[in-house]
């Protein structure tokens, strides 16, 4: 079973940067599928960036992270990471990295029920 520990969370001001790890438990073995999701507080989970491949990623953001956000896979230790820039409040949540080694093509990339692997999730709190 693939287990997934995030990292990297926070608390910190508008127009800040943070960078988001997502690591495997399984010694040399990277998901071909992975990506990031985010809970706000009374909303569903949805898709914020997602990475499929080894060293060729094929990614695809949500429309509103796109140009702040980039995702990047290093295949080699198993590590998933989100770099975040010009944090703004409503991109505070909970956010999850998923895994998977089968996603239904680029339409499933950022929907949920497409993954199922999950980590705990990692808060970070944006504040005006």
């Amino acid at each position: 079973q693939v287990q997934l520990v995030e990292s990297g969370g926070g608390s910190t001001q508008a127009g800040a940067s943070l960078r988001l790890s997502c690591k495997s438990s399984v010694d040399r073995y990277t998901p071909f599928y992975m990506a990031w999701f985010r809970q706000i507080s009374g909303k569903e989970r949805e898709g914020v960036a997602a990475a499929a491949g080894r060293r060729n990623l094929i990614k695809r953001y949500a429309h509103s992270v796109e140009g702040r956000f980039t995702i990047s896979k290093d295949y080699a230790d198993g590590t998933l990471s989100l770099q975040m820039t010009n944090l703004q409040p409503e991109d505070t949540a909970v956010y999850y990295c998923a895994a998977d080694s089968d996603v239904p093509g680029e339409s499933a990339f950022l929907t949920p029920t497409a993954y199922r692997y999950w980590g705990q999730g990692t808060q970070v709190t944006v504040s005006s």
